[in-house]
């Protein structure tokens, strides 16, 4: 088989001490999809569970696994497979990616992948009908999304389930938030997006690794994205603050003029305003600055490969094939 002769579904999963849920996973891409699909798994530095190429051999899919270097987290692993799709899988028409654990559902591929027949359509994105977790989770994603949408002026309601155009692949690539947060990515890309209502699966095996405070970290990421509206409607809020300060100072003042005032009322109040002032003031200065930081720092670039340690390939002369287009 040539790399030109593989399947043009392509599956980018990054997996973390996790191997009886992927392993669960591959079976069930096998079980939809027999072998017209092949599969990047991206194994994020695991130690106690190593992701292994027999994992793929067992449920008889073509595929590769990619072994990190260390842990980089979810978000960089697919990064990394998105590189690796782009470089070495030309004949990809749709990559889907999904997690490894079972809560994106294989059986819901077909239906992701629909929407990318219209060419007005870069990328889909999975938004949830259903979800299984716990209250304080959906209490937390709720708050999380009404923060975002303050601070960034953006709605975001999906996750890592999305399935994309190889043009949109080559996109994302090529911008370094996608080392950052992937879907943040997209809303900032301005690629042609289409939602795609599913149902959420439970895990196939195991606990999440992800707890409270690692959700969180993902959250405040997705807004680093977007640093640089955060910024801009920081320093507009407390420019904003700022006035009001002022306009609270000479309303005291007048109020003072005209006798109209308890004892020590206006020297307190007073004060109070000035120090609102000038701690709004300085911020709003600050916010400005970064702001110009942000819009004129230089583009980092990121090599994928320095984080790769090795490669397996279900099939060594197809793993050959592949090398050899990555190098070209």
């Amino acid at each position: 088989m040539s790399a030109a002769s593989l399947p043009s579904l392509v599956v980018v999963t990054p997996v973390y001490e996790d191997v009886e849920a992927a392993s669960k996973l591959f079976q069930e891409l096998f079980k939809n999809f027999g072998s017209n699909v092949y599969v990047v798994a991206v194994d994020d530095g695991s130690v106690k569970q190593p992701l292994e190429i027999s994992s793929l051999l067992s449920a008889n899919l073509p595929g590769v696994v990619i072994n990190l270097r260390r842990n980089v987290g979810h978000q960089r692993a697919i990064a990394i497979g998105l590189n690796y799709a782009a470089d070495h899988l030309p004949q990809a028409e749709r990559i889907v990616i999904m997690d490894s654990d079972g809560e994106d559902l294989p059986a819901t591929i077909q239906e992701l992948i629909a929407p990318l027949e219209s060419a007005d359509i870069d990328v889909v994105v999975a938004q949830r009908k259903s979800r299984v977790e716990t209250l304080r989770f959906r209490a937390f994603y709720v708050v999380y999304k009404w923060l975002f949408m303050l601070l960034a002026g953006k709605k975001i309601s999906f996750g890592n389930f999305m399935a994309l155009k190889p043009e949109a692949v080559k996109r994302l690539v090529a911008m370094q938030e996608l080392w950052i947060h992937v879907a943040g990515c997209v809303l900032t890309s301005k690629l042609r997006m289409a939602t795609c209502p599913l149902h959420r699966g439970p895990r196939y095996a195991g606990q999440s690794k992800m707890n409270f405070v690692g959700l969180a970290l993902h959250g405040f990421k997705g807004l680093m994205v977007f640093a640089e509206d955060v910024l801009v409607r920081v320093g507009i809020a407390c420019a904003f603050i700022a006035v009001l300060s002022i306009l609270a100072s000479i309303s005291a003042i007048i109020l003072k003029l005209n006798n109209i005032a308890t004892p020590g009322w206006f020297s307190i109040a007073l004060g109070i305003l000035l120090l609102v002032f000038l701690q709004t003031g300085a911020l709003t200065l600050m916010t400005l600055m970064l702001t110009g930081v942000v819009r004129g720092g230089s583009v980092a670039t990121i090599n994928y490969k320095d984080f790769v340690a090795g490669v397996e390939f279900s099939d060594a002369k197809l793993g050959s094939a592949l090398e050899e287009e990555g190098q070209k």
